[in-house]
């Protein structure tokens, strides 16, 4: 089993995070703002968990999602890695 780990930073709003995981894994605003959460808190979050093949896609989905417009700062994606259990 694999994992995506969803990173932090400051170019990307609470919505953004939420937004991006409802369209992407099908999340409840509710989940999705626990993770939003978490990963402002703590740094890092476990968004997916899966093979590899999947959690390479999910990442790739992250990483394509693209930058929040609601900041003038964000420039691109959030980043998401793999990694095993």
């Amino acid at each position: 089993m694999w994992q995506v780990v969803l990173e932090d930073d400051d170019f990307h709003t609470y919505q953004y995070v939420i937004e991006m995981l409802g369209k992407i894994f099908g999340y409840s605003q509710e989940k999705a703002f626990a993770l939003a959460r978490i990963v402002d808190t703590n740094g890092r979050v476990v968004v997916y968990t899966d093979s590899k093949v999947l959690c390479v896609e999910m990442q790739s989905r992250i990483h394509s999602y693209g930058a929040d417009p609601r900041m003038e700062s964000s420039k691109g994606s959030m980043t998401a890695v793999v990694e095993p259990l």
